[in-house]
């Protein structure tokens, strides 16, 4: 009997340690904070516009049937809500907005493994820029700017995982 439970859980605890293992380490993040800001004022906010910029013309970006935008704002809504702020289309205090972008050409410096020295390469590369706007003042209050190299054909559950990585991180760094 115990043989069975043991054997479950090792099974349990490699399907949760590989679910858990989004490669994250190229993904840089950093915040800003407007020096005036006092985040207890602010209890609600509403979506603006979003934007995406993409250069991916052979669609290896996105998997298939994925959404990028409604997967981030997801998150947004998640973070925003865990701390105490609620959605209102009417007088809110803050406006959300966030942009994406993605050039599957571009182009940067990799060490060759063999000579040890710098080459040219193509790496793909990503950002997000998350931001929220006081809705009176018009002043960009908080910023967060993640960006990495795009991982080629990766499955919807890799791209999840590292977009909620990315927003989770930059939230991470927001007062409370």
């Amino acid at each position: 009997m115990f043989k069975k439970h043991a054997f479950l859980i090792a099974i349990l605890i490699s399907f949760l340690s590989g679910c858990a293992s989004a490669p994250v380490k190229d993904i840089q993040v950093n915040t800003h904070l407007y020096p005036k800001t006092n985040f207890m004022g602010y209890k609600t906010y509403s979506w603006l516009a979003n934007a995406s910029i993409l250069n991916d013309p052979r669609g290896q970006w996105e998997p298939p049937g994925f959404d990028a935008d409604a997967e981030i704002k997801h998150l947004m809504d998640r973070e925003l809500r865990y701390r105490g702020m609620s959605e209102s289309r009417t007088n809110p205090d803050l406006f959300a907005v966030f942009a994406a972008g993605v050039d599957m050409d571009a182009l940067g410096l990799k060490v060759d493994k063999e000579t040890q020295t710098e080459i040219l390469s193509h790496m793909p590369q990503g950002g997000l820029l998350l931001a929220l706007v006081d809705s009176q003042t018009g002043i960009i209050i908080w910023m967060g700017v993640a960006t990495g190299e795009v991982q080629k054909d990766i499955d919807e559950g890799m791209v999840k995982a590292r977009l909620e990585y990315a927003v989770k991180r930059m939230f991470k760094e927001m007062p409370k």
